[in-house]
């Protein structure tokens, strides 16, 4: 199949991609870009921020800012008022937070109490914990995750955004990214639901802390030598940017999910697609990817515009380009 028939394929069957970017080892072996986007155009990544979190989380821990991801979350936040009666938040800890596993007072994402505070981590915090104690159920979320982004910014006395340019995306060649905070929920929801090319932002708090569970603005480029610094084993041009130690514990499994997520395994914030064969993916809204697969040597980066339940992106890329 050439560039053409692939190009019409994607117009026809996933129609909200914009770009495409595709690795075999460190040769770049397909690139396209679709409705008007240029290859540096940065799209709103949605929940692949989660995985980016894990690495910049993973470099904490190397660099001994975090002694262990077993750490009690609140042991980081000494001026946090815990709730009257609250006991359970005392026990969970980061890893709790990044499997999934933290207890939560909430049945749903709590969008509007948290986003509505000057303080997201500290109202984020307020939702962790309750009565049933650790239970060690698996509830995927994605608000409350903000207590991450806050630990980031607490160890390392830098804004996330900050620590993540100069720890991660500048080794990599990645543009440098700005905090963006939206002044109205009108705004808020435009800069998730549209479908133009954004800047290179990281959508945070009214205290400069990116967002942990979405937010990052990224082009398929920027996903794509993400995917090359975990196929390499923390390496990017042979320079050591997160511990191979960190990228293996990332990918353990330590849930595996039912038919809601497509009977995948989930690991530190990232998508266990076959353990044996070292295919995982960080996974967001609308279709967003970076894919990995070790067995092949071969990385995707996949950006798309904001289209609710799509959910045969994986399978796209196993069709068609991971061959």
């Amino acid at each position: 199949m050439n560039k053409e028939e692939l190009h019409t394929i994607v117009k026809e069957q996933q129609p909200n991609i914009c770009q495409i970017v595709c690795y075999k080892g460190n040769r770049n072996i397909y690139s396209d870009v679709w409705h008007n986007y240029k290859e540096n155009d940065a799209v709103h990544i949605m929940s692949v921020t989660k995985s980016i979190v894990s690495l910049l989380i993973g470099i904490c821990v190397d660099m001994k800012w975090i002694k262990s991801i077993d750490d009690k979350i609140v042991d980081y936040f000494p001026d946090y008022k815990v709730k009257r009666g609250e006991k359970t938040i005392y026990d969970v800890t980061i890893k709790h937070l990044m499997t999934m596993k933290a207890p939560l007072k909430c049945k749903y994402d709590p969008w509007v109490k948290v986003c509505s505070s000057d303080d997201w981590t500290s109202a984020s915090l307020d939702f962790i914990g309750g009565r049933k104690g650790i239970t060690n159920e698996f509830k995927y979320n994605t608000v409350c995750l903000h207590v991450l982004t806050g630990l980031i910014a607490k160890v390392s006395n830098m804004t996330p955004v900050e620590f993540a340019n100069k720890y991660l995306f500048k080794p990599l060649g990645i543009i440098e990214h700005k905090h963006y905070l939206a002044d109205t929920e009108e705004e808020h929801k435009e800069f998730t639901v549209s479908k133009t090319p954004k800047d290179h932002v990281w959508f945070g708090d009214p205290q400069g802390v990116g967002t942990a569970g979405y937010g990052l603005c990224m082009s398929a480029s920027d996903l794509t030598k993400i995917g090359l610094l975990c196929l390499n084993k923390g390496k990017y041009h042979d320079k050591q940017i997160v511990s191979e130690k960190w990228i293996k514990e990332m990918v353990k499994v330590t849930y595996t999910a039912n038919e809601q997520f497509g009977n995948m395994s989930y690991g530190l914030l990232w998508w266990i697609i076959d353990s044996k064969k070292g295919i995982y993916a960080a996974i967001g809204d609308s279709g967003n990817v970076i894919y990995i697969n070790n067995s092949h040597d071969f990385v995707c980066g996949i950006t798309a515009y904001f289209k609710p339940n799509v959910f045969d992106r994986v399978d796209f890329i196993q069709k068609y380009l991971d061959k």
